[in-house]
């Protein structure tokens, strides 16, 4: 209650003022949204409190942006570690496409070879290799059930690696030119020479006894198989001549050869059945 000159004066009830607070919202309304001048109050109010919005946001930009710190240093270092992980795991595939291609190289380069010499040639994967210090064999992962047989050549892309000597239903044994047992009838590819290349034992060397002095054998001489016995096709490279010594006191000539195959490479090998390419490379042979 409001008193003027000593007199009370009574406010409008709440209705009245409900009623004329209405119409004047109403009257607002219309003005600005036919001349909008309120726009430019607006804007004036937003001008005069924007300081006081800026100071009233900093306590809250501060908690936010040590929060964000704090995770993002966090963040930061789970995400190295997993650019990290991920960075050795593409390195490791790499690595191994890398040795998968050289594989698949290696593998085209001995069914090249195999075709020349061979009807019908199967890839076999090594699973073992002999540890015994003069025994050279190797276990594959081909047996009966491939149709592999006990005496069967195997070669790679570049020349000659042995024969099958143990089958049993899904694997196999060779037994490589360089082991001590091993023995296979080979041609001089320059003059012709017959002779027979001994294993040595050694991974790296073969023998080739039996030679007299006046054998027409120099060193770096190709050995080739001769085909001599059925066993393996005619013409293919078995060994290189890598030294010859003519001792007056022996009776023959000390001669050694490097095998031709990469024994000592890769992972696989192939098994051939010699046929009709076998024969018509036999014909050509030296």
């Amino acid at each position: 209650m409001i008193t003027v000159f000593g007199k009370p004066l009574r406010g409008p009830s709440p209705l009245t003022r409900l009623v004329l607070l209405g119409l004047l919202s109403a009257a607002l309304m219309m003005f600005d949204h036919r001349g909008q001048e309120l726009d430019r109050i607006r804007a004036g109010l937003m001008v005069i409190l924007y300081p006081v919005q800026v100071v009233a946001g900093v306590p809250v930009a501060l908690y936010h942006g040590l929060i964000d710190l704090f995770t993002t240093d966090k963040d930061l270092k789970e995400q190295n570690e997993r650019l990290e992980a991920e960075h050795t795991r593409l390195l490791v595939q790499l690595q191994q496409l890398d040795a998968l291609e050289a594989e698949n190289t290696r593998l085209r380069a001995m069914l090249g070879a195999a075709s020349r010499v061979a009807d019908r040639a199967l890839a076999a994967e090594l699973v073992e290799v002999s540890t015994e210090p003069f025994s050279r064999r190797i276990l594959v992962r081909r047996g009966a059930q491939d149709k592999v047989y006990i005496g069967q050549p195997v070669i790679d892309a570049h020349g000659i690696v042995g024969q099958v000597t143990q089958v049993a239903s899904h694997l196999s044994t060779v037994t490589l030119i360089t082991d001590p047992s091993h023995a296979i009838p080979v041609l001089d590819n320059r003059s012709g020479l017959r002779a027979v290349v001994f294993g040595s034992g050694d991974q790296d060397n073969l023998n080739i006894p039996y030679l007299s002095a006046v054998a027409d054998i120099k060193e770096g001489d190709l050995l080739v198989s001769s085909g001599m016995g059925g066993v393996f096709p005619a013409g293919y490279p078995v060994a290189v001549v890598t030294k010859i010594e003519n001792d007056p006191s022996e009776s023959f000539l000390q001669v050694r050869a490097r095998p031709a195959a990469q024994l000592n490479h890769g992972k696989q090998v192939l098994l051939i059945w010699p046929g009709q390419a076998a024969t018509t490379a036999k014909g050509k042979a030296p």
